[in-house]
């Protein structure tokens, strides 16, 4: 996979490394904060109906290298994977009351 970044001017091309797990896509997409790499990505899976569940994973660890970011994010991934299940594309509770009409 890769995705266009626009900046101003200039567009640039950053690999996004993806895995298949259990039915799920992992798509490591680390966040470059100074020189250190945020472990965050999208658990993705086809619903029952066709459509496409996301859920944003986001942790707090940080590394200094882009590869060993991608695999740290596929490893708390399928752990995450196993613990919730689809449990993790539920609405959440505590945002009931954040309707917008």
């Amino acid at each position: 996979y890769e995705i266009a970044l626009v900046t101003g001017v200039q567009t640039c091309a950053l690999p996004i490394y993806a895995v298949e797990y259990k039915g799920y896509e992992i798509v490591s997409q680390p966040d470059d904060q100074s020189g250190q790499y945020r472990v965050s990505g999208w658990i993705r899976k086809q619903g029952d109906a066709g459509e496409i569940l996301e859920h944003r994973f986001e942790r707090s660890d940080m590394l200094p290298a882009r590869e060993a970011c991608d695999t740290m994010m596929v490893t708390k991934a399928q752990r995450y994977i196993d613990e919730v299940g689809e449990g993790m594309f539920a609405p959440d509770p505590r945002r009931a009351g954040d309707q917008v009409d």
